[in-house]
């Protein structure tokens, strides 16, 4: 067991993270190259998860330099008690343990949410996709360098070199104590962790996001916001999948083709029901299924609905419970729509692309969980930790 590290040691170790990357960029980068050439598949979203630029690392350098400044999450008093008969009770924050992270492709993960978690206390064990070991083991290396400088054990970062069979194995029985897995990924990886885990997931679910134009919208901040929804990164959880437009909306015709001619301009393929459908460059949605599907791709399904309440249950039936806006002028059916809507995230005229933990003020995120235990959306620092009871006496007996 290793003991906690002190929060001296930890900010250590991420400053000089931090330092190694920038060190060593130009060779992540390169490394990386080797992986994107390996890649065979021909998922873009895959692709472009896996891929390590300059912008990526100075991302990686952001995320660890900011970690280190942050406040330590464990042992943070959560409540206090004294005792009728002289006890003080406190309740804290603590670490979980080790922590594994299962994940697809993405080596920014080796750093953000192997980050994350290490400052949080935490043991890490890395299960990264066959897509992108180069690119991680190289980043591991780093860790272990920063470990060792700062005299802590470089089993703080454990990378697992497993294929599918081993992994399955390792979740069945594991070979060492895992107290709470974080699979990142596709709901196949998801489905798979959570079939074969004996321990806790957080589960980092699929977006499926909604936008609902609701009649009172501003239709330039309607335009604007599923523009950048759907196109900024197709590959993000955070991206917009539906768009939901009130039958009753004014100059309807005339949105819908704007919203059509824009979308055309970066190649989106747009689905719609029998209202839409017979708009120019619209496909038919040839099956209710469509409704439940994540795209992860520059594709987009529209449907006009009767009102707020028919676009929350249609919402709260399909939707994968991460992230949904409603665009209106109206504040009241603002508030109806983002109480009733039961998604992680929800919005009030403004994009779906801020569910992230950057971007909502925790600095960055471990995961974006769509389960309701032990917390929704963005996973950050303060989140990463469970609680224990802390109790001082002095001979009491009950």
């Amino acid at each position: 067991m290793n003991t906690l590290l002190s929060i001296e040691t930890r900010n250590a170790v991420l400053l000089k993270m931090a330092e190694l990357l920038e060190k060593e960029r130009a060779a992540i980068i390169e490394i990386n190259k080797g992986d994107l050439e390996a890649y065979k598949g021909d998922d873009i979203s895959m692709y472009d998860r896996l891929k390590v630029n300059d912008a990526k690392v100075d991302e990686m350098i952001a995320s660890v330099t900011h970690l280190a400044s942050q406040e330590d999450p464990v042992g943070v008093e959560r409540f206090s008690f004294k005792h009728d008969n002289g006890m003080q009770v406190y309740n804290k924050t603590a670490s979980f343990g080790t922590v594994l992270i299962i994940y697809e492709s993405r080596p920014d993960v080796t750093v953000e949410a192997a980050g994350i978690a290490f400052k949080s206390g935490n043991k890490i064990l890395l299960k990264g996709g066959k897509e992108s070991t180069n690119s991680n083991l190289k980043i591991v290396d780093l860790w272990h360098e920063a470990l060792k400088v700062n005299g802590a054990s470089t089993e703080w970062v454990e990378y697992l070199q497993f294929n599918r069979t081993e992994t399955q194995e390792f979740l069945e029985k594991p070979t060492q104590k895992v107290d709470l897995i974080v699979p990142r990924g596709g709901e196949r990886l998801i489905a798979f962790v959570k079939k074969h885990a004996t321990c806790p997931v957080i589960i980092s679910g699929r977006g499926n996001n909604f936008v609902y134009v609701h009649k009172e919208a501003d239709l330039d901040i309607a335009l604007k916001v599923i523009i950048n929804a759907k196109t900024a990164k197709i590959s993000a959880c955070n991206a917009l999948d539906k768009v939901l437009i009130d039958v009753n909306l004014q100059n309807k015709e005339h949105f819908i083709k704007s919203l059509i001619s824009e979308l055309k301009k970066f190649d989106v393929q747009i689905l719609g029901d029998e209202n839409v459908v017979k708009f120019e460059g619209v496909e038919t949605i040839e099956s209710d299924e469509i409704w439940y599907q994540e795209f992860l791709d520059f594709k987009i399904a529209i449907a006009e609905i009767g009102s707020t309440q028919d676009a929350i249950a249609m919402i709260n039936k399909y939707s994968g419970g991460h992230s949904s806006s409603i665009i209106t002028t109206n504040e009241d059916e603002a508030k109806v729509f983002m109480e009733n809507v039961d998604t992680a995230a929800v919005y009030h005229n403004a994009s779906t692309r801020f569910t992230d933990g950057g971007q909502l003020g925790l600095g960055g995120e471990l995961a974006i969980s769509t389960d309701k235990l032990h917390q929704r959306g963005p996973i950050g620092l303060q989140h990463l930790v469970t609680n224990k009871w802390y109790v001082h006496g002095n001979g009491q007996i009950r």
